[in-house]
């Protein structure tokens, strides 16, 4: 999980993360769309493809780039873990106070309809 949390720490790794996740793309394409030098960009792709975040296969002379998610599975569950108790509880504590605030308003309308 450490290598992919410092893989995506990059704002532009996260990019190339998010266009990859709708097509497979060579080192080129995915170059031509950054204003940095395309050795950058390869740097960027090896951190990428060491931390099993992209795979990539060669297509003649050119590299092709795919999105693999299943490391991110982990650091989703991991997230999930840390956000669900606290956040959840909260969530819940605020719909059950809400819930008796309503109750005891139409409960005290419908008296005062009663005694009217």
């Amino acid at each position: 999980m450490d290598d992919v949390t410092g893989a995506i720490a990059d704002p532009v790794r996260r990019e190339i993360l998010l266009m990859l996740r709708d097509e497979a793309l060579s080192a080129g394409q995915i170059a031509d769309r950054f204003a940095i030098s395309r050795p950058a960009v390869s740097r960027h792709l090896r951190v990428l493809r060491e931390a099993g975040l992209v795979r990539d296969t060669a297509d003649g002379r050119r590299r092709v780039y795919t999105l693999v998610t299943t490391p991110l599975d982990e650091l989703a569950g991991w997230l999930g873990q840390l956000m669900r108790p606290a956040g959840w509880q909260h969530h819940l504590d605020a719909l059950e106070t809400e819930v008796y605030r309503t109750r005891r308003e139409r409960h005290t309308a419908a008296e005062n309809k009663e005694s009217a």
